[in-house]
């Protein structure tokens, strides 16, 4: 029976629920799980760490871990998967995941994926699908190795409904310090703002929306959404939007409830970062918008006339 261990993704004291697809995934295909999770006064979250699919449940629990760090972190996740014998220790996709994850595999002696969508076991055999070349064709990778490490990619496991764990702790010692670097103090861009990541709803604006007024008014339904708000290449590099806003191939990938593209005209390299999601809205003049191509809805029509009369539409839903 293959052994999965899943790293815990926790945020602010939270568990995501990417944690819980990634168990649900490994429990679905019949293997033995093991999360293990990482960080300072984080043992409250042990009967939500089994709930979310997993019968043990490593945890690191240090004032020394409070920041991430890829190091310290990475030796935590390598004695889990030394004391469980994990064949596959699974990272969900966020940044601290692709740092960690091939010190790991390193460590281990391990092949590394990253960007899987999927694993298929085969008595030892382990192989994973994974995209490339911006989505252009799918890969069948084949594990040469005993153990394998991989990155997987957002939304591409969904949570099982009535799957569920059992409680069986294993406090793991805290790591050694990096005396190589440490983090002194982490400071955020974007507070009070919703982490594309992490939204439920992502709104992106294109080269269509024009200048920072254009901005500013799909902004508007962001904010009525309470959505995470992003941005093309485009809008970053004519300066309209900060760079951990882009979507994209060279920005953040997402795979959201509901993501809505207002003026984007649908490039290949902002393809490869949303179309996980589980619905997508495009609204573009151009009828022949490449975004039309993978849009679930779409609106043909001037974006300035259509946001107004969709953010009216929202207000009479919720009223």
């Amino acid at each position: 029976m293959a052994k999965i261990l899943v790293i815990a993704d926790i945020k602010q004291g939270v568990l995501k629920s990417s944690t819980a697809e990634l168990l649900s995934k490994a429990k679905t295909i019949g293997a033995e799980t093991a999360v293990v999770a990482v960080g300072s006064n984080i043992e409250s979250l042990t009967s939500d760490l089994a709930n979310a699919g997993s019968d043990t449940q490593y945890i690191a629990d240090d004032p020394s871990l409070e920041l991430f760090s890829a190091g310290p972190y990475a030796s935590c996740v390598v004695d889990a998967a030394k004391q469980f014998g994990a064949n596959l220790i699974w990272f969900g996709f966020s940044e601290s995941g692709k740092a960690v994850a091939p010190r790991v595999a390193t460590q281990l002696d391990a092949a590394c994926a990253t960007e899987i969508t999927d694993v298929e076991l085969s008595g030892d055999q382990i192989e994973v699908i994974r995209p490339a070349i911006a989505n252009k064709v799918m890969q069948r990778v084949k594990v040469n190795t005993d153990q394998l490490v991989a990155v997987v990619r957002a939304g591409a496991f969904e949570a099982t409904e009535g799957i569920t764990g059992t409680e069986n702790v294993v406090k793991l010692s805290a790591p050694a310090p990096d005396l190589k670097a440490v983090i002194k103090e982490l400071i955020s861009d974007a507070i009070g703002e919703i982490d594309l990541v992490d939204a439920d709803v992502v709104i992106s604006v294109g080269r269509g929306v024009k200048d920072q007024a254009g901005v500013d008014l799909v902004k508007e339904l962001a904010n009525d959404l309470k959505a995470g708000f992003g941005s093309s290449r485009a809008m970053v590099d004519g300066g309209f939007m900060a760079h951990n806003k882009q979507v994209g191939q060279t920005g953040k990938i997402v795979a959201p409830s509901l993501y809505m593209a207002i003026g984007i005209s649908g490039a290949i390299q902002h393809l490869a970062g949303m179309t996980g999601s589980k619905v997508i809205l495009a609204v573009n003049k151009d009828t022949e918008a490449p975004i039309f191509n993978v849009a679930d809805y779409g609106i043909v029509g001037d974006l300035f006339e259509v946001v107004p009369i969709l953010r009216e539409e929202i207000k009479k839903i919720k009223s």
